[in-house]
């Protein structure tokens, strides 16, 4: 989203899991992100989000209608909540997070849950966009967002079968097409290899 809107920033990695002083003095509840900005330290996503989508309204990730804007929040409050808690945690959580936490090996049947369960969110999403232009609505907005940034943390340990909804393939490959997106493509996690098709715009 910072991209997005054309807002430069410095990325910092913190390892939440083991907390600084620092950190937790901007963050108590010791979670990211966290963004410096304007003299403040803003916490929580969805928070974040909504303060650059009202301080930096050009261009814009919410829709003027009520409607549309609540069903905005309704798709990122789906892939932040129930998508993460039955896809992302089991699948990259257990396989990534793990390994750079030393937290052990994958459980299996926590993979084998995530495993099944993002075909049915697949299916759903092809449903809203059978329906819609984008995910809400006839505009992006930041539930396209939302929901490919989960998606982008799946494709690079290459757990989504993009064979499975072509509808929802080439909707992912708008997103990955946008200049906003191009740092996230360039992305490397430190003990893992980023597969072929992850940044090929024509995957």
């Amino acid at each position: 989203m910072l991209a997005e809107k054309r807002i430069d920033v410095e990325l910092i990695e913190e390892r939440y899991w083991e907390p600084s002083t620092e950190f937790l003095r901007r963050n108590p509840a010791g979670k990211v992100p966290v963004l410096k900005i304007d003299g403040m330290n803003l916490s929580d996503s969805q928070a974040i989000c909504e303060y650059l989508e009202e301080t930096v309204p050009d261009p814009a990730l919410m829709p003027a209608d009520p409607a549309t804007r609540a069903e905005v929040r309704r798709l990122i409050a789906w892939f932040d909540d129930k998508f993460h808690h039955e896809v992302t945690r089991n699948l990259v959580y257990e396989r990534v997070n793990k390994k750079i936490m030393r937290g052990g090996y994958p459980d299996g049947r926590s993979v084998k849950a995530g495993a099944a369960n993002i075909k049915f969110h697949l299916r759903y999403m092809e449903w809203l966009l059978d329906h819609r232009r984008w995910l809400a609505g006839d505009r992006m907005s930041l539930a396209d967002f939302t929901a490919a940034a989960h998606l982008s943390c799946l494709d690079y340990i290459s757990d989504v079968d993009w064979n499975l909804s072509p509808s929802v393939k080439d909707w992912y490959a708008t997103m990955k097409s946008r200049p906003a997106f191009r740092s996230i493509l360039a992305d490397q996690i430190p003990g893992f290899i980023q597969p072929p098709h992850y940044a090929n715009l024509d995957f």
